[in-house]
């Protein structure tokens, strides 16, 4: 069962697009198969802490494989969550184990899974009383959004653990979005206008079906990520970084929103090939280096930066509805890392701004030590920081997570 191998990779640290590269390099799986591996892989680590509750308390002692533990938890989140038929989840699920050499343990999967299903009732009101059952994250995560957010933790929560919407950024230089939508329209692809560029698709398509995606009529890219470029009050001819540019959704939109002189930079050349790409496509074009955005004399020339976007790295607890796996791979102690990444990035970018320039500072997270504490702490630091807006708009701010976008941080500081 290939989704309990990525599953059981995750497990053992791998990352779960990482995991799934792995299984379906190996050429063995139709893309009916592929696709409904993924589903089952996500949907498996979505609900894993209810999965886990359940499975605790069906077995006394758990197998000590963790290839075995894995089938019965993908098996568990196909009879709960998916349409399939429970009779060929169970037949699969005890196939896989017998295959797994485990053939011994092929009576016990079969009487585990179908005690399940005579229970399962049982099970789901009782995860009500248990927050890691109820809302699938880890106990130290749930405690912390609930000191910092208070009675928004739980929707923050629940909000997390959606199926990510498909949003769409119409490349206005080509487009109006109200023209994009009447496309799909015609393709019989149901969409709504959500803002400037953005439009949300009903139901989610592959690019493959998007009209005029090759010809980069419109890129894929959360409601929330599109923020970034508009607070950023772009004018023409400027300076222009991206500091870290991967997979170059932001960088695009700042291209097609003004006519600057943009250097992206990444230190993943791997990723930093998808920015390029992705230019390619929208027919931009950007200074593209690879390099750590930190070591400034590997590609700064000296000359002030009228505008740098830092999309820094961070916990990304703001997207785990479209990377589920990150929620069981961090840890709590992870969060001081990312800090002090995020705070030399900071340091080291606020020296090529220029006098009257900005720099913009994003995370899609939503903890206040990377977000709401690094404002503060650059603001002591720098005394010629102070926080920016644009004509008639905030400087940013976190977005919690909701049904049309997920959650980010941004803060504008201008140099004075």
């Amino acid at each position: 069962m290939a989704a309990a191998a990525a599953v059981w990779s995750v497990f053992s640290g791998r990352s779960l697009p990482d995991a799934l590269d792995k299984e379906f390099r190996k050429g063995l799986l139709t893309d009916q198969q592929r696709a409904a591996v993924q589903a089952c892989s996500y949907g498996t680590l979505r609900h894993l802490g209810f999965l886990r509750f359940a499975l605790d308390r069906l077995v006394k002692r758990e197998p000590k494989s963790g290839k075995v533990v894995s089938v019965l938890l993908v098996a568990l989140y196909q009879l709960q969550y998916s349409k399939a038929a429970h009779y060929a989840v169970v037949d699969h699920a005890v196939k896989s184990i017998g295959a797994a050499g485990g053939r011994s343990l092929k009576p016990f999967a079969n009487a585990v899974l179908r005690e399940y299903l005579r229970r399962r009732r049982d099970f789901l009101d009782a995860s009500e009383r248990d927050d890691v059952a109820r809302f699938s994250y880890p106990r130290w995560w749930i405690d912390k959004l609930r000191a910092q957010l208070g009675h928004q933790a739980d929707l923050v929560l629940e909000f997390g653990n959606l199926h990510p919407p498909m949003t769409l950024r119409v490349n206005r230089r080509k487009m109006e979005p109200s023209q994009y939508a009447s496309m799909l329209a015609e393709e019989g692809i149901d969409v709504t206008c959500i803002s400037a560029e953005a439009v949300q698709l009903v139901v989610p398509v592959s690019v493959e079906r998007l009209p005029g995606f090759a010809d980069g009529l419109v890129s894929v890219q959360d409601a929330g990520a599109q923020m970034s470029a508009h607070i950023l009050d772009l004018q023409p001819d400027q300076r222009v970084v991206d500091a870290c540019a991967a997979p170059g959704g932001k960088t695009g939109h700042i291209l097609e929103l003004a006519d600057v002189r943009m250097t992206a930079l990444d230190r993943d050349w791997k990723r930093l090939e998808r920015v390029r790409r992705n230019l390619e496509r929208l027919g931009l074009r950007a200074r593209i280096r690879c390099t750590d955005a930190i070591d400034l004399a590997s590609w700064w020339d000296g000359r002030p930066v009228d505008r740098v976007l830092l999309d820094a790295p961070c916990s990304a607890s703001g997207v785990v509805r479209r990377h589920p796996d990150i929620k069981w791979l961090r840890r709590r102690e992870d969060i001081a890392g990312f800090v002090d990444q995020q705070r030399g990035l900071l340091d080291a970018l606020w020296r090529v701004v220029s006098r009257g320039g900005k720099l913009l500072y994003v995370t899609c997270s939503v903890f206040r030590e990377e977000n709401e504490e690094q404002v503060d702490w650059f603001l002591s630091r720098h005394g010629d920081a102070c926080l920016g807006s644009r004509p008639g708009k905030q400087g940013g701010g976190l977005l919690l997570p909701s049904k049309k976008h997920d959650g980010f941080f941004h803060a504008l500081f201008e140099k004075v």
